[in-house]
């Protein structure tokens, strides 16, 4: 069990199941238990697979004293996911409305109310990193302030940056430089990913870099190595929605990397970890116990070993 303070988004989120894109217009619709909803966001996806699988998480989060947040505290104590440092300091807890097609498609509406422009206590993040292993920074503006305290303490600082266009961007720039692990999706890149993942390491410090090539499978990228190796995607039963299928990739390789230090081995279980999380609908549903995953895992090698 490792100990792994994670900073982040809650928000409520609702699903919405449509047959195609782009969505034709019509008045009125009836899709039949093809609308959801749950609690999600970056922060609560990433703090509860790893609580699910098992770690000692130190959960940093905010949201607002209305029937949402109420929502939110309710789902924290189902889940189990502890919820000591989630404070209500916001006028709105932050929503999204999630379109999702047959495919796995998804297109992501996010209202984060006024997140950005609220802070968190210092001296509360001060006293949840004592004892941590690893800080997951989630790129919300409350967590910029942690990225330099976190790093005077000598921690290792995850993040992930998701669809990410420039190296220069300003939002991003500060999470980048002080990532020594970064995790992003290739849905936007001006580059080959490999290409993508050099320039990293020409111009920031990250030591391990995993690029998400959606059903492609993803990159990884070993700065001590210097090595560059795509990962095939695995199948371990059908797929629902691909919303949460990064959050899910991110949380299990931290979970396998800060337990065994091996990049290589905790992408390959976290790929395995994120394709049964899909077979769900929403982003905070569907994480496996580390149990089931090392099943699982054992199982999807046998099945390789024997198809040659």
């Amino acid at each position: 069990m490792s100990k792994i303070l994670v900073s982040g988004l809650i928000n409520v989120e609702t699903t919405l199941q449509v047959e195609d894109f782009p969505i034709g217009y019509e008045p009125v619709r009836f899709p039949f238990f093809g609308i959801n909803s749950s609690v999600s966001g970056v922060g609560y996806n990433v703090a509860k697979a790893l609580t699910v699988l098992g770690n000692d998480v130190r959960f940093l989060s905010m949201i607002g004293s209305d029937a949402a947040g109420t929502l939110v505290l309710e789902s924290l104590a189902s889940d189990g996911v502890p919820a000591e440092r989630v404070i209500s300091a916001l006028r709105r807890t932050p929503q999204s409305v999630i379109l999702y097609d047959p495919t796995g498609r998804r297109a992501i509406n996010t209202d984060l109310k006024d997140i950005q422009d609220a802070t968190y206590p210092l001296d509360r993040f001060d006293e949840a990193i004592k004892g941590v292993g690893l800080a997951a920074l989630c790129n919300i503006s409350f967590s910029r302030p942690f990225l330099a305290r976190a790093r005077a303490l000598g921690l290792p600082i995850a993040t992930d940056v998701h669809t990410i266009a420039d190296l220069d961007d300003p939002y991003n720039h500060d999470f980048i430089a002080a990532a020594s692990i970064l995790f992003m999706s290739d849905e936007r890149l001006p580059c080959a990913a490999e290409a993508w993942v050099r320039r990293i390491w020409d111009r920031y410090g990250a030591e391990v870099v995993v690029v998400g090539l959606g059903a492609q499978g993803a990159l990884l990228g070993v700065r001590r190595d210097r090595l560059l190796e795509r990962l095939p995607a695995v199948r371990t039963r059908p797929v629902v929605s691909t919303i949460g299928a990064g959050d899910a990739l991110f949380s299990a390789f931290l979970h396998c990397y800060a337990a065994s230090g091996d990049p290589y081995a905790a992408l390959q279980r976290a790929m395995v970890f994120a394709s049964y999380k899909i077979g769900e609908i929403s982003a905070s549903q569907g994480f496996l116990d580390e149990a089931a995953l090392e099943e699982i895992c054992t199982a999807t090698v046998a099945a390789r070993s024997v198809g040659g």
